[in-house]
C-alpha cells in the first residue's frame, strides 16, 4: 500500500502580496500628491464683483456667404476694415484676430481679408471652425 504525499508542486500564483504592495504604493502616491498641492495657508484677498474695465483685445472679422464683411458686429467694406485695423494697431500693436467665414463664402473674399491682415503685419490670426462631430 502506497501513501499519497502532498508534496506535489504548487501551481497557483498567489497575487495577494502583489496587490498589497500596489495598494500601499497607491496610498503613498495619493498622500504625497495632496501634500504637495496644498502649499502654505494664506489669507487670500477678495476680488470685487465689478466687471473688468479692460477692453477686449481680440477682434472678430466675419465674412458672410454674400461677401459682406463685419468687424465684430459692424458691417464694413474692405477699405473701412483696413482703416479700422490700422487705428487699432496704433493703439495696441499686438492684438489677435479671429477670421470667421461662412462655409458657402467664396474663397476670394476670405483671401482678400487674409491679404489685408498680412499687409498690416497682423500675425496673430486664427480661423474659426466648428468641431467635427462623428
Amino acid at each position: 500500500m502506497q501513501i499519497q504525499s502532498d508534496n506535489k508542486p504548487y501551481d497557483d500564483i498567489n497575487v495577494t502580496p502583489m496587490l498589497d504592495l500596489a495598494y500601499v504604493l497607491l496610498i503613498i502616491f495619493i498622500v504625497m500628491t495632496t501634500a504637495t498641492v496644498q502649499g502654505m495657508k494664506v489669507n487670500l484677498p477678495k476680488a470685487s464683483a465689478a466687471p473688468s474695465l479692460a477692453q477686449q483685445t481680440t477682434k472678430a472679422i466675419t465674412v458672410s456667404n454674400d461677401g459682406k464683411i463685419f468687424l465684430d458686429t459692424i458691417p464694413v467694406t474692405l477699405p473701412e476694415l483696413e482703416q479700422r485695423l490700422v487705428q487699432m494697431k496704433a493703439l495696441t500693436p499686438e492684438f489677435p484676430v479671429v477670421l470667421r467665414g461662412d462655409s458657402q463664402t467664396q474663397y476670394q473674399n476670405v483671401m482678400d481679408v487674409l491679404d489685408l491682415l498680412g499687409r498690416l503685419s497682423i500675425t496673430q490670426v486664427g480661423l474659426a471652425t466648428k468641431p467635427l462631430v462623428k
